[in-house]
């Protein structure tokens, strides 16, 4: 058996060579980011890999619980508080869930056919998350609902590093058409100038930008509309249009179904924008909510005066890099 000193010596050691690692990575990969805040880019990066830390940390907690280095409660308290923590940073933010819903957009008329539509939302390319590994399994589970087409509800990025062409090269492999509009971190609110790197990039990967365009389907039309804090969603034109097939709207933010103006028929808005909150932490998330979206929107589906919208948790992360009892989704709405 190791002496006391030999397996504490050990645990630094570890913790020394895991931290110096940290910083260097996190200091090459803000190198290599689209920021326009390169110290904060840094700060964020830096959280993301001093994470693993934690790893270490967990089997510390233990050993100095058994030595008597720590105190029972000690012990416990730092083991629990690092599960939770690793948990949240390791295991949550890669379990990607699929939700079905379904709706009635034909509402008096039915459709010839249900239309299954996939919901993707705040994907964060960049710091945190969006990377191969998310991406591959984003497209699996997307293939293996079969559906008939895919929308993308804005903030694709979160200060991408300069590859993007190459980071969503994955999205060929969707076996459905997928459209897409911007959200607020794809326009600079807050974010990078990358609007015209993403642009090439969408366009490189057979991802259809529909903002200010309209789609067409058999029961129905599918309408892009810009992000509400880019100012970019205006949607009073709305009645001028042809009106003999509901509307499928996608648009970033929920907030924006305030706008939406009264129509023959009630149109759907499909957005993304809030996480859910990202992490689920009793009054806190509520509070941070707030900011986020002014008229209550969190998850699942809303009704308006107007419209109804369905808010997607997305996959990606910012500000933190957690997902707490908020597992990234995957949407999938069957349209009758």
């Amino acid at each position: 058996m190791f002496p006391t000193l030999t397996v504490t010596s050990i645990f630094y050691l570890c913790f020394i060579v895991l931290a110096v690692w940290g910083v260097s990575q996190a200091w090459l990969s803000q190198s290599r980011t689209e920021t326009i805040h390169p110290f904060k880019s840094f700060v964020h990066l830096l959280a993301f890999y001093l994470s693993y830390l934690l790893i270490p940390l967990l089997f510390f907690s233990i050993y100095a619980g058994y030595i008597g280095k720590f105190s029972l409660h000690e012990s416990i308290f730092i083991f629990l508080l690092s599960a939770l923590l690793i948990y949240a940073r390791f295991i949550e933010p890669h379990r990607v869930h699929v939700q079905h819903i379904q709706y009635s957009l034909g509402q008096e008329k039915t459709f010839t056919q249900p239309i299954k539509v996939a919901l993707l939302a705040d994907l964060h390319i960049g710091l945190f998350s969006g990377h191969e590994r998310q991406l591959k399994t984003i497209v699996k589970k997307i293939n293996l609902a079969q559906p008939d087409f895919v929308v993308v509800a804005g903030d694709w990025t979160y200060e991408p590093e300069n590859k993007l062409v190459e980071e969503l090269a994955i999205l060929k492999q969707i076996e459905a058409p997928v459209y897409s509009v911007n959200g607020n971190h794809d326009e600079q609110y807050p974010g990078p100038p990358i609007q015209a790197l993403l642009a090439s990039a969408l366009e490189a990967n057979n991802v259809m930008d529909i903002e200010g365009k309209i789609v067409e389907f058999d029961d129905f039309r599918l309408i892009g509309v810009g992000d509400l804090w880019a100012g970019k969603a205006d949607m009073r034109y709305m009645p001028d249009l042809p009106q003999d097939k509901p509307w499928l709207i996608l648009s970033h933010n929920p907030d924006t179904v305030d706008m939406v103006p009264q129509l023959p028929t009630r149109p759907l808005m499909l957005s993304g924008h809030t996480h859910g909150g990202q992490v689920e932490l009793p009054w806190l998330t509520s509070y941070v909510m707030k900011k986020v979206s002014i008229l209550g929107h969190k998850r699942g589906l809303y009704q308006h005066e107007n419209a109804d919208v369905f808010v997607s948790v997305g996959t990606g992360m910012v500000g933190v890099p957690f997902r707490f009892r908020v597992p990234p989704t995957i949407d999938i709405i069957e349209l009758s």
